[in-house]
């Protein structure tokens, strides 16, 4: 299934630490990153900073590693704002 994936030189993986991740799907997201580091893009969102990140998988020395590999030759975006869906929730309400 990775070897599918290739033929996207960019690859979006949107929410990470939305819910915790079980031991499965934690070995899974590892397994993409590390099969597409230093080969493909990937552009990952997350509302958790990589400092929160050990709350999201059970094994910290493969979220470290997941990290170590995601930041390597990485652009961090760090934005800050108030949530654009409350902001339409308040309109839509008053």
């Amino acid at each position: 299934e990775l070897l599918k994936l290739d033929k996207y030189n960019l690859l979006i993986v949107d929410d990470v630490g939305y819910v915790r991740k079980t031991e499965q799907e934690t070995s899974v997201l590892f397994e993409l990153i590390a099969h597409r580091y230093e080969r493909h893009s990937m552009i990952i969102t997350s509302n958790k900073s990589f400092e929160q990140w050990d709350e999201l998988f059970d094994d910290s020395t493969m979220t470290i590693a997941a990290i170590d590999r995601l930041v390597h030759h990485a652009i961090i975006l760090h934005c800050e704002g108030e949530s654009y869906r409350r902001k339409m929730a308040m309109r839509e309400g008053s």
